[in-house]
């Protein structure tokens, strides 16, 4: 593992209902899934391409998405394991709940 996370950066595919994980080079690393309605971004998956593990991908993947879901003054439903795991590590970002139960 490096010593510091592979820098990403977190782009919003809408026609696709995907947050993409993009690195320097133009690949896409990793995407978290989700369907958006009234306000509402119901994260449903999120992966990282297996070569990509381990370096950090996945929670700046995490992180981008949620910054661009506040921005956008929106809710969330994680039900994606790794972004409800990812709230619950990073207790501020609580407050995009859609619902109060965590």
């Amino acid at each position: 593992m490096t010593d510091s996370p592979t820098p990403v950066t977190v782009v919003d595919d809408r026609d696709q209902q995907v947050f993409l994980a993009r690195l320097d080079d133009g690949r896409t690393a990793g995407g978290a899934y989700y369907e958006r309605t009234d306000g509402v971004v119901v994260f449903t998956h999120t992966e990282v391409d297996p070569a990509f593990e381990g370096q950090g991908i996945g929670s700046q993947l995490a992180a981008g998405a949620l910054a661009q879901v506040r921005d956008a003054g929106e809710k969330i439903v994680p039900l994606c394991p790794f972004i409800k795991a990812y709230v619950r590590r990073h207790p501020e970002q609580a407050d995009l709940l859609a619902h109060s139960a965590r």
